[in-house]
């Protein structure tokens, strides 16, 4: 079993992270950290740089635990895919960051945190990034 952790570069993905690295030390479980951009997008903020990527890897190693860097594009809906990675993995654990959004953004955007926190089928770790307003 592992734990999966759902990575973003933002301060929300930062603090899912740290909460994943935890978890996973704490269940001696190992880590797969999930990164993943639309399939043929051009430009996506969500995306990761390898570097960055590296040093999550690195900062859960430095931590005694094993982790698994994987960037699966999605084709329709992003909660739905990371899901479905999560049973692939037979997570015991999926961990999350939320960050602050206005009633009006959740409406026209909606929330793939939301859908991933109603939809799972199994536990899930929902944290926000230190300071963050909700």
């Amino acid at each position: 079993m592992s734990i999966v952790v759902g990575f973003v570069p933002t301060p929300a993905g930062e603090a899912a992270l740290a909460a994943g690295i935890a978890e996973a030390r704490l269940r001696s479980e190992d880590l797969l950290i999930v990164n993943s951009a639309r399939e043929g997008a051009l430009v996506d903020k969500s995306v990761a740089p390898d570097v960055l990527l590296e040093q999550a890897a690195r900062r859960a190693a430095d931590a005694g635990v094993e982790a698994r860097v994987i960037q699966p594009p999605y084709q329709h809906d992003l909660a739905d895919e990371f899901l479905d990675v999560a049973r692939e993995a037979n997570a015991s654990l999926i961990v999350i960051g939320l960050r602050h959004r206005t009633q009006v953004g959740k409406f026209i955007l909606g929330s793939h945190a939301q859908r991933i926190l109603m939809q799972a089928d199994r536990p899930v770790l929902a944290v926000k990034a230190d300071g963050g307003n909700f």
